[in-house]
């Protein structure tokens, strides 16, 4: 049971500090869960902490491997919609 923080991180910093079992570390090229540390918050949070505050969509998954944050989700765009918006800015 452990997240995982993939490529697509900025290395913002805002999840670091709201881990509350202390397994987020700096690291290179982006952010590193640490599997043995990490509770995914059960018991301390209903949300992941690091899902709740992470700026950037499908850059924390689960460990199958899903987004917390599938695209979409923090725009409010659904990813046709946007798809759809791009192709007619692109045919311009």
């Amino acid at each position: 049971m452990a997240l995982q923080i993939v490529d697509g991180c900025v290395n913002c910093w805002a999840c670091e500090p709201l881990c509350p079992s202390k397994a987020i570390y700096a690291a290179l090229p982006h952010f590193l869960i640490d599997a043995k540390k990490c509770t995914e918050c059960d018991g301390d949070y209903a949300d992941k902490q690091c899902a709740s505050i992470c700026p950037v969509e499908q850059v924390i998954v689960d460990s199958q491997g899903d987004a917390l944050n599938p695209p979409g989700s923090l725009t409010g765009i659904p990813p046709e919609r946007w798809e759809r918006v791009r192709a007619e800015i692109q045919a311009r």
